[in-house]
């Protein structure tokens, strides 16, 4: 692959500023400065930008994190610190997050560049399942976990939410598994039955479930069977 490719795509930067960073004596490939982006680069070959060393992707990646508040799931805002800043990983602007969290949620969050993979959890078609474990501002009713199963009206909704299993763990905590991923989802659905959440944190996607020896902002790559899990249905 040519340099300046190769650089544009680790970087997420034009060919044009990839010449000028050249030019300026900024890449460095086996520990010699390179100034020509024709250059051929060799797989086995270390490329460094400004002192950084760029590791050349072999295949997709994924991640899970631990999401603390107080952090949106986008690669860029202008307004708020986003999930991106726990990742230590080369190019790591280039994962996204496959099944975004509010900002005062928190828990399980999958990361990738297996746009394919990340669409297998969010599309709506495919009924991937997630858990939340939830707290709330009010008791919880026993008749509220028959109307989950039967589907509740969200505000603004024309159709009833998919059956939910709701687990009532204590008066104001709950377990709930849904498999849509509607606006604001958990949140409404208790809303639509007159409680309030007040804390919501994400425990599983699909068969993958939340490492419990990470702690708030921690996170590892996930394994050949976790990625595995996420698969297309059989119809």
């Amino acid at each position: 692959m040519r340099l300046d490719k190769f650089l544009s795509q680790q970087l997420g930067i034009s060919r044009n500023y990839v010449s000028r960073e050249l030019r300026a004596g900024l890449v460095a490939v086996d520990d010699e400065v390179v100034k020509t982006g024709a250059y051929k680069l060799k797989s086995d070959q270390q490329v460094a930008y400004d002192g950084t060393i760029l590791q050349q992707l072999n295949g997709p990646r994924y991640f899970m994190l631990n999401k603390p508040q107080g952090y949106v799931c986008s690669t860029d805002d202008p307004s708020n610190p986003t999930i991106l800043y726990f990742i230590n990983e080369p190019v790591a602007h280039k994962l996204h997050s496959a099944g975004r969290l509010d900002i005062d949620t928190t828990g399980l969050v999958l990361l990738t560049d297996d746009g394919q993979w990340s669409h297998r959890i969010t599309s709506p078609k495919h009924h991937c399942e997630k858990t939340y474990l939830v707290t709330l501002e009010h008791p919880i009713s026993e008749d509220i976990e028959q109307k989950f199963l039967a589907g509740v009206q969200l505000n603004s909704e024309k159709t009833l939410t998919k059956s939910a299993k709701l687990e009532i763990i204590e008066s104001q905590i709950a377990r709930l598994t849904i498999s849509e991923g509607r606006y604001h989802q958990v949140k409404r659905m208790f809303a639509a039955v007159g409680n309030h959440v007040i804390e919501l944190h994400r425990e599983r996607i699909g068969e993958i479930y939340l490492d419990p020896e990470l702690g708030p902002g921690e996170y590892r790559a996930l394994t050949s069977s976790e990625i595995n899990s996420i698969q297309m249905p059989i119809f």
